[in-house]
C-alpha cells in the first residue's frame, strides 16, 4: 500500500519491458498472504517540522508534507503483479521510503479489496474542491492507514519473509539499505540489497529480522538508496512481508534468479545436457580430480596439483560476478588448507566439504547465497555424483569436469565484467560476516559495531562541500549540540577566517556509505568547540564518541584548561548529549543557556577503537613533506 491519498499520478504499463512484467507476475503463483505496509515518502535528514521552514529542499505536497520524490509515488496499474500495481519512484537527494509496520497478514483476496478501497477513497479525496479541507482529509486518511500498521498480528498469520521486488532500468546497479528499528532497542536490523540492472526479487527471512527486533510489536521500516544521483528512477512491485511457498522450499535469503540475459552468439560447447535458460549465478566445484588433479586423502596435500588454467578461470568467473562454491567429499580442514596453499580459498563462498551427499551441500549453498537451484552449475568428474545431485536438485545443471575449460564459453556464463560484478563476491562476503555478527553478538552491541568497520573521514570545509554543510546546519536537530542554523553567507565568512578550524565529516562502513554526516567548528586561540552536528543516520554508532576523542587528542594540550565545548541543551539533543558524560567531560558552568564543558588536559583520553578516523588534510600534508 502507498500514499494514494497524497499521490494521484499514473504511469503507463508500456514503460516496462514485457519480460520484466512477466517477472512481476510470478509472485502471484507462490505468495498466499501479505501485509499492508503503508509506504510513504520520507527524508533521511528529516527534522520535521523545523525543516519545513529552514530547508531549501522542502517542497510542499497537496497535504503540506514534504515532497521527497520528483513526481511522488506514480502508480502503474499492473493486474498480474502481487499488488495489482507498480510504483515508479524518482528519488530526490535524501529521499527514502518509510513506514510503520508489523506482521499482520491478509489473504491476497482481502489485500486486493483493501487496495481497491484505498484507491477509491484517494480518488474521491482528490476531487474535494476546497484545498484546506482536502489537505485535512488527506492527512486524516494516512493517519488511519498508519493505525492499521499498529494492529497486533496473530500467530497463525505469520509471514516467512520480507519480499522486495524492483525493476532497475538504469545501466548501473543501485544498493538499497533496508532498516527495521524500534524505539525500545538501540540495535536496528539492517540488510544491504543490490538492485542490479533489470528485474530484482529479494527475500529477507523474518527469522533474521526477529533476531534483532521484536516483530510481535510495531516497528519502523525504511528503504534508503545509497549514493544515488538526484532523480534516479526505480520501479517497485511487492514491498511487504509475505507467506511465500517459494521461500519455504528454497529457504533463500535474498536474491531470486533474475531474467534471462541477451546472450552473444557463441558456439555452444558439448554439454551433458541442454544449456541453462537463465544466467549462471554460481559454479559449484568438486575438488578431487576436478579442481585439482589427485585425491587429497590418498595422495596428500603436497602431491595434488591444480588443473591447468583453473586459477585464471576462477578469476574470470569471479570478475563476471559469478559466485563460486564447493561441494566435495573430503575432510573440511585439510581441503581448506590445500585451497589456502593454492591461494584460492577466498574465492569460495559457503563451501560444503563433508562426507554427506553432495545434493545436501548444493541445497545449503543455494540457501546461503539465496539463489535458485536452477542458477547453479555443478562440476564433478564422477558421473555418479552428478546424477545423484540431479536426482535431488532436478533443476541444477551438471558438467563433466573434463569439460571445465568450456565454462567461460557457455551462453549462461556470458555476463559482462563491470565494477559491480567485480565486487559481487565481496558483497556476499560482507553480508556473510554481518549476519554472523548479528546472530552471535548475544546482545553485545559493541561487538556488532566493531564488525561493521566504521570509518570517519574528516576534511576542512570548502566551497565544494559548503552546500552540504548548509543543509546539515538547517536540518540537524537531535544531534545538533549548538542549535545554530547558519546561512550560506555566514559559512562563507568562516572560510575567510584564520582563527577557526572547520571539519566536514563523511562516514562509511562495509555495508555502504552514509555520505557527509557532520560538521564541527573549533574557535581558536581559546580552543573551544562551538559547533558540532551530525546526521541522525549515524546515531548510536559511536561516531560522535570517536570524533570527540580525536579532537581531544589534537587540541587539549594547546590550552591550559584542556579542551572546551559549548553545549546548548534541548529536549531534542538531550539523549545524544550523554556522549559528553560518557567521555568524562566536566562542567564549568552555564551562560545564556549554553553549558560550558571541558576535558582536562591530564585526563586519560577515551577511545573504544570502534571507528577509524582518517584525516585527509593531515594525510596530504604528510605526503607533501615526504
Amino acid at each position: 500500500m502507498y500514499e494514494s491519498e497524497a499521490d494521484h499520478g499514473a504511469g503507463l504499463l508500456s514503460e516496462i519491458p514485457t519480460d520484466i512484467l512477466a517477472r512481476f507476475a510470478e509472485s502471484r503463483e507462490t505468495v498466499t498472504g501479505r501485509t499492508l505496509i503503508p509506504w510513504s515518502e520520507h527524508c533521511t535528514e528529516c527534522v520535521w517540522p523545523t525543516c519545513y521552514t529552514t530547508c531549501d529542499l522542502y517542497s510542499p505536497r497537496t497535504d503540506g508534507r514534504c515532497r521527497r520524490f520528483v513526481d511522488g509515488m506514480v502508480r502503474i496499474d499492473c493486474p498480474g503483479s502481487l499488488n495489482s500495481y507498480l510504483l515508479r519512484i524518482s528519488f530526490k537527494r535524501w529521499g527514502k521510503l518509510w513506514s510503520p509496520a508489523n506482521l499482520k497478514t491478509y489473504s491476497l483476496a482481502a489485500a486486493d479489496r483493501a487496495e481497491r478501497r484505498d484507491l477509491r477513497v484517494a480518488t474521491f479525496l482528490h476531487t474535494v474542491p476546497i484545498a484546506a479541507l482536502r489537505q485535512t482529509l488527506t492527512s486524516t486518511r494516512y493517519s488511519v492507514k498508519k493505525r492499521w500498521a499498529n494492529s497486533k498480528p496473530s500467530p497463525e498469520e505469520r509471514p516467512n519473509c520480507l519480499l522486495i521486488e524492483c525493476y532497475n532500468p538504469n545501466p548501473a546497479g543501485v544498493s538499497i539499505t533496508v532498516t527495521a528499528r524500534q524505539d525500545s532497542s538501540p540495535i536496528p536490523f539492517q540488510v544491504l540489497l543490490m538492485m542490479k540492472p533489470g528485474f530484482n526479487r529479494h527475500r529477507v527471512a523474518v527469522a533474521d529480522v526477529e533476531r534483532v527486533i521484536d516483530v510481535s510489536n510495531q516497528f519502523g521500516i525504511d528503504l534508503t538508496p545509497n549514493d544515488i544521483a538526484d532523480g534516479l528512477t526505480l520501479y517497485f512491485g511487492a514491498m511487504d512481508f509475505v507467506r511465500d511457498s517459494a521461500f519455504a522450499s528454497s529457504a533463500g535469503r535474498r536474491e531470486a534468479p533474475g531474467p534471462a540475459l541477451t546472450k552473444p552468439a557463441l558456439t555452444q560447447p558439448a554439454l551433458t545436457q541442454p544449456a541453462f535458460t537463465k544466467p549462471c549465478k554460481c559454479v559449484v566445484w568438486d575438488l578431487d580430480n576436478t579442481l585439482w588433479e589427485g585425491i587429497l586423502v590418498e595422495d596428500g596435500a603436497d602431491k595434488v596439483r591444480l588443473r591447468p588454467g583453473i586459477a585464471g578461470l576462477l578469476k574470470e568467473l569471479d570478475e563476471r560476478g559469478i559466485l563460486l562454491s564447493i561441494a566435495s567429499k573430503n575432510n573440511h580442514d585439510e581441503a581448506m588448507a590445500a585451497l589456502r596453499r593454492f591461494g584460492l580459498d577466498e574465492y569460495f563462498l559457503s563451501p560444503q566439504i563433508s562426507w554427506n551427499p553432495k545434493s545436501e551441500g548444493i541445497e545449503r549453498i543455494a540457501t546461503s547465497l539465496n539463489i535458485g537451484l536452477d542458477s547453479i552449475l555443478f562440476v564433478d568428474d564422477s558421473s555418479f555424483e552428478r546424477e545423484q545431485v540431479q536426482s535431488v536438485c532436478k533443476d541444477t545443471m551438471a558438467l563433466d569436469a573434463a569439460e571445465y575449460q568450456s565454462i567461460l564459453l557457455r551462453p549462461d556464463c556470458q555476463l559482462p565484467v563491470t565494477d559491480e560484478s567485480r565486487k559481487r563476491r565481496v558483497f556476499y562476503r560482507d553480508q556473510e560476516r554481518r549476519e554472523h555478527t548479528q546472530k552471535d553478538y548475544n546482545g553485545e552491541y559493541v561487538t556488532f559495531l566493531r564488525d561493521c568497520n566504521l570509518r570517519l573521514t574528516i576534511r576542512p570545509m570548502t566551497e565544494a562541500n559548503l552546500e552540504r554543510v548548509h543543509e546539515l546546519t538547517q536540518r540537524t536537530n537531535q544531534m545538533n549540540f549548538s542549535g545554530n542554523r547558519y546561512t550560506r553567507d555566514h559559512l562563507r565568512g568562516l572560510l575567510a577566517r584564520t582563527d577557526v578550524d572547520t571539519y566536514v565529516l563523511d562516514c562509511e562502513d562495509r555495508f555502504g556509505s552514509y555520505g557527509t554526516v557532520g560538521f564541527c567548528l573549533i574557535e581558536r586561540p581559546e580552543v573551544c568547540m562551538t559547533d558540532l552536528m551530525f546526521s541522525c543516520r549515524i546515531q548510536a554508532k559511536r561516531v560522535e564518541h570517536a570524533f570527540l576523542a580525536y579532537l581531544i587528542d589534537k587540541y587539549r594540550h594547546l590550552a591550559a584548561g584542556g579542551f572546551r565545548v559549548n553545549y546548548r541543551k534541548s529536549k531534542k539533543n538531550a539523549g545524544p548529549g550523554k556522549v559528553f558524560d560518557d567521555l568524562g567531560f566536566q562542567t564549568l558552568g552555564e551562560v545564556d543557556g549554553v553549558t560550558r564543558l571541558f576535558f582536562p588536559a591530564g585526563l586519560a583520553m577515551p577511545n573504544d577503537g570502534i571507528v577509524a578516523i582518517v584525516d585527509l588534510a593531515a594525510s596530504l600534508a604528510s605526503a607533501a613533506r615526504q
